[in-house]
């Protein structure tokens, strides 16, 4: 059987944290959180994930700003894993704003889980 891959939940929101993980970990995928986008930093400096879900709303360092963080890491493999953005609130943004800081794709919630275990695993093959 394949490794299981690593998907970091970056959401400050614990219902949805919560339930990305129930979802995501039925399909036999490892679930990190973080709460704010300068977790999220910390998080890919000691571990290496497959995928970040990213809200794009959320404390201290918000979800467009960390995936500029991100894109603008020395490390290649680091800089480029897929980014998807989860916002309800994403209508400040365009698909090109969305492009402009490096996210792959954008998930509006609520969240269809259906459609979010086909995009986790549409990068994660």
């Amino acid at each position: 059987m394949a490794d299981k891959k690593n998907v970091l939940v970056a959401e400050d929101s614990s219902v949805i944290q919560n339930l990305t993980r129930k979802i995501l970990e039925i399909q036999n995928y490892t679930i990190h959180a973080a709460k704010d986008g300068k977790k999220v930093l910390e998080k890919l400096k000691s571990d290496d994930f497959d995928i970040i879900l990213m809200d794009i709303n959320m404390p201290l360092m918000d979800g467009m700003e960390c995936a500029k963080e991100i894109r603008g890491m020395d490390d290649p493999k680091k800089s480029q894993i897929p980014i998807i953005a989860i916002s309800g609130n994403a209508k400040n943004y365009t698909e090109d704003d969305f492009k402009a800081v490096g996210i792959n794709e954008f998930l509006p919630k609520p969240l269809d889980f259906d459609n979010l275990v086909d995009v986790v695993k549409k990068y994660t093959k």
